[in-house]
């Protein structure tokens, strides 16, 4: 398994994981409605293309395979963090994890925060991420529920 920084022409690549993660594993704690609504078919290319290059994400590699991503913005917020639904439960998220906070170290941060799905609640808190919100966002005129978490960070 390597970790590395994403590199453009590998966005399509990550909707894959992005759109497996949400349709294989997220579909457990959500409607038919609110996964094709989170995660369509036909998600615009271009949009997702500069999504990605906006958030340049560290990638998880397997053989040569993307298997999942996460990013952390320089203010710790952490937009994207998804594991490929074909491959879950095989440390991926764990490695992706260690990525961030080590980056998040580096950048001198004292805390992390996501929007994050039912599903990826309990992985987050097994981190040290508190609830602080829960919150009703609207995607694509479908209600989403995720929660607001934060991760105080050490000096």
């Amino acid at each position: 398994m390597n970790i590395r920084r994403y590199r453009p022409g590998e966005e399509h690549r990550l909707f894959d994981v992005f759109h497996s993660a949400v349709h294989l594993i997220a579909s457990r704690d959500y409607t038919p409605q609110q996964i094709q609504a989170w995660a369509p078919d036909d998600l615009d290319p271009e949009l997702w293309v500069q999504k990605i290059r906006g958030i340049k994400p560290f990638v998880a590699e397997l053989n040569g395979q993307l298997v999942g991503y996460a990013d952390i913005q320089p203010d710790g917020y952490v937009d994207h963090f998804f594991v490929s639904g074909h491959h879950q439960s095989k440390g991926i998220g764990k490695l992706l994890m260690s990525a961030l906070l080590g980056e998040a170290a580096a950048l001198g941060l004292k805390e992390m925060t996501a929007d994050v799905s039912r599903t990826a609640q309990p992985f987050f808190a097994k981190y040290g991420f508190c609830i602080v919100e829960q919150r009703l966002p609207e995607v694509r005129g479908v209600v989403v529920p995720n929660a607001r978490m934060r991760k105080s960070l050490p000096d």
